[in-house]
């Protein structure tokens, strides 16, 4: 019985050696798709090494494509206009693409792997993309939570954004990765501030980069960073303002607020400041002080559950709430908002109950 049982142990062993060594052998061969030719936007080719994600392999030709996930497939950002190459949309794909985008080619670049000739099209800003080497300068703690990063442009020394725009910080290996991975940021500095930016940084349970940037990260440290990106930004109308935001969502916004002050920009515009307690709420005196240099401007924090020690005798209630006990009809506004997909998606169904038209609605919907 132990012979026949050592037999069967030896013989799975075996197959388990042989199906590994097949594994191997196809990942050299099978998978092995040699050169191929991107073409971007008819004018640029790139010979690359098959077998990479299309996001990844731009990236390794200095071509960088927006991603709020780093590459999972969980934030529908990296769209790219493929014309030739990318066969059947992955089931993957899906839940981030509309009829429209279907027909046009429209196609997540993280998801589509380079295995034939590519001809792609993307937006001609993207090659204004740059990679910058930065330094950590500071770490500093906002609440228990969440951490501002203060980094230092190294190479290039310089970096020109719009206010609400949004960068890509790389992440070195570590305990939770064995390679660099990268997750998109707002950035929370001035735009005049163009040799450091200021980063509002959330722990998430497990989160790669947040885990690194509340754990490991200190002053001193080389962080490769990319960008800037993004749609998020004031546009110039003579419309009322609507800021929503809650916890890091507020780094978008205080990058408006510093670009207003700047320009001495005074349409009326009211901040709603989402905070579940006290401990959570965060630069309230710096609003207060942007509530002095801008006469049209109004910040309204509110805890939708205080501690009773709180003693909090400010607004209460979820953000929206606050929101709409506060302001009547808003058809002359337009609204900047900044947080997770549930907040967004409760916030435009009360914004345009109010009579703010969905179109005039702007976001940052990170995931």
């Amino acid at each position: 019985m132990v012979v026949e049982l050592l037999v069967s142990v030896g013989v799975a062993c075996l197959i388990t050696g042989l199906l590994a060594l097949l594994i191997v052998i196809a990942g050299a061969t099978i998978a092995d798709y040699g050169e191929v030719t991107v073409s971007v936007n008819k004018e640029r080719k790139l010979t690359v090494r098959g077998g990479k994600p299309l996001l990844a392999t731009l990236k390794d030709e200095k071509i960088f494509i927006p991603s709020a996930c780093g590459g999972r497939g969980s934030c529908g950002l990296c769209k790219v206009k493929v014309l030739k190459g990318a066969g059947d949309i992955l089931p993957t794909e899906l839940p981030w693409l509309d009829a429209d985008e279907k027909k046009e080619g429209v196609r997540l670049s993280c998801q589509l792997k380079v295995k034939r000739d590519f001809s792609i099209k993307i937006p001609e800003e993207l090659f204004k993309v740059k990679q910058y080497q930065t330094e950590v300068t500071a770490v500093k703690d906002l609440t228990y939570d969440i951490k501002e990063i203060t980094l230092k442009l190294l190479e290039p020394a310089e970096m020109s954004f719009k206010a609400g725009q949004f960068i890509q910080f790389e992440v070195p290996p570590y305990e939770l990765t064995d390679e660099p991975v990268y997750r998109a940021y707002s950035i929370a500095s001035a735009p005049d501030e163009t040799n450091s930016l200021q980063l509002e940084i959330r722990l998430v349970p497990n989160g790669i980069c947040t885990t690194y940037v509340h754990k490991y990260i200190k002053t001193g440290d080389r962080i490769t960073i990319n960008g800037p990106y993004g749609d998020f930004y004031l546009r110039d109308t003579g419309r009322d303002i609507i800021f929503m935001a809650g916890g890091s969502g507020m780094a978008p916004i205080r990058s408006i607020l510093f670009d207003m002050c700047d320009k001495g920009n005074e349409r009326r515009a009211h901040y709603f400041f989402g905070a579940r307690a006290r401990r959570d709420l965060f630069l309230v005196d710096e609003m207060r002080g942007f509530e002095k240099k801008l006469p049209g401007f109004t910040f309204v924090p509110s805890l939708s559950c205080p501690d009773p020690e709180d003693s909090w005798d400010g607004a209460a209630g979820w953000n929206t709430e606050v929101f709409n006990r506060m302001l009547g009809r808003c058809e002359n506004a337009e609204a900047y908002l900044c947080g997770s997909p549930g907040m967004i998606e409760s916030c435009i169904e009360v914004l345009t109950a109010k009579g703010v038209p969905e179109e005039l609605i702007y976001y940052d919907k990170f995931a």
